[in-house]
């Protein structure tokens, strides 16, 4: 697929918000890539725009049955003034597995990463500068067809959208307290947990807002059938370091592959931390606790990058992990991957891809 990217030049630009203000998803840049499918057409009308509203028909088929995938990743900008994207073929490779479960049609890799590429390259200026700030960027793809039935879109848009953003956490490397979810469920295995789809999220929301009325940042889910064995965090992936093991859950089709967790694990094998995929019930981390060999837990995810855990509850049961603070390879982590996201550390895996 050889399409030249149309670019529509905005009328005005966007004040810039201040560092301190940004959050996380609040503000969004002055342009966005759009492309859209048909099923006569294939994909066509690569444009970069104005950002701006769209114009939905209200039986567009996204409303109604849910057929939407995103992928979330980083644009970093180094000290030397250069932007930096940390892994994009991954997120656009892992975008394509999405759609291939949810029934949309596949996106040609090297026009998502020439769109990417051009975007970026244009909202530059939109790249903050300040400590643990980053270039959030968001390409999602929603059915548009104007039809209330059962089945696959026979159109499609396809989307990037630009957002400045700080820490995800207020406070980024102080240990979340984690509430373990006994009840709700987040996805079982041959269903659509392993890919980025919005109901994913939606179905999600129910017991994320319980933890935080309990005073809890984030939920841990269990499987579905036994509800025993650890799945993920609602953000993040999960990493618990025991007796010098980092161990991980291994993934079965209701587990969502992070980037950042496959960096976390490439970087460990790096340094020859011995870490391991399996199962992990819930109840053996309880016991290493217990038994003074649970030493650090810790999530991934290309938000926050590495988030410890200080707490864990379950039932009626609490554990304290490392007397609530940030362990020594998990600031490891985070500290070897952060630096290589901002130019400021070899990168010997190639992660980085200069804009």
């Amino acid at each position: 697929m050889n399409q030249m990217i149309e670019r529509v030049k905005t009328s005005s630009q966007k004040e810039k918000p201040s560092v301190d203000a940004l959050g996380f998803g609040k503000y969004f840049s002055d342009y966005m890539f759009t492309m859209d499918y048909e099923t006569e057409k294939g994909w066509h009308s690569p444009k970069i725009t104005p950002y701006e509203p769209l114009v939905l028909d209200p039986s567009a088929m996204v409303f109604h049955y849910g057929q939407a995938v995103f992928e979330g990743l980083k644009a970093y900008r180094t000290d030397d003034g250069k932007a930096l994207l940390f892994r994009p073929l991954k997120n656009i490779k892992r975008l394509n597995l999405s759609c291939e479960r949810m029934s949309i049609p596949t996106l040609d890799e090297d026009l998502v990463m020439d769109a990417i590429h051009q975007l970026v390259e244009l909202e530059k200026d939109w790249i903050p500068n300040g400590e643990g700030t980053s270039l959030y960027i968001r390409p999602f793809i929603i059915a548009t067809e104007p039809y209330l039935g059962v089945r696959p879109s026979h159109s499609y848009k396809f989307m990037v959208i630009l957002s400045p953003v700080g820490a995800y956490y207020s406070g980024q490397l102080n240990p979340v307290k984690i509430y373990v979810e006994d009840y709700y469920v987040r996805a079982v295995p041959g269903g659509v947990g392993h890919v980025k789809t919005s109901g994913n999220y939606a179905a999600s929301l129910k017991a994320q807002n319980n933890a935080e009325e309990l005073g809890f940042e984030q939920v841990l889910w269990l499987d579905a059938k036994e509800k025993k064995y650890i799945e993920e965090v609602g953000s993040m992936n999960i990493f618990f370091k025991i007796n010098g093991e980092v161990i991980t859950p291994k993934l079965n089709g209701s587990i969502l592959s992070g980037i950042t967790r496959d960096s976390v694990i490439e970087l460990l094998k790096h340094w020859d931390v011995p870490v391991r995929e399996e199962r992990i019930s819930l109840e053996d981390i309880f016991k290493a606790h217990a038994n003074g060999d649970l030493e650090e837990v810790f999530g991934s995810g290309t938000a926050a990058v590495i988030s410890p855990v200080g707490e864990l509850k379950w039932g009626n049961e609490s554990i304290t992990v490392n007397d609530n603070k940030i362990g020594q390879l998990s600031f490891q982590i985070y500290d070897t991957i952060t630096k290589i996201q901002l130019g400021r550390a070899d990168d010997p895996f190639n992660w980085t891809f200069e804009v």
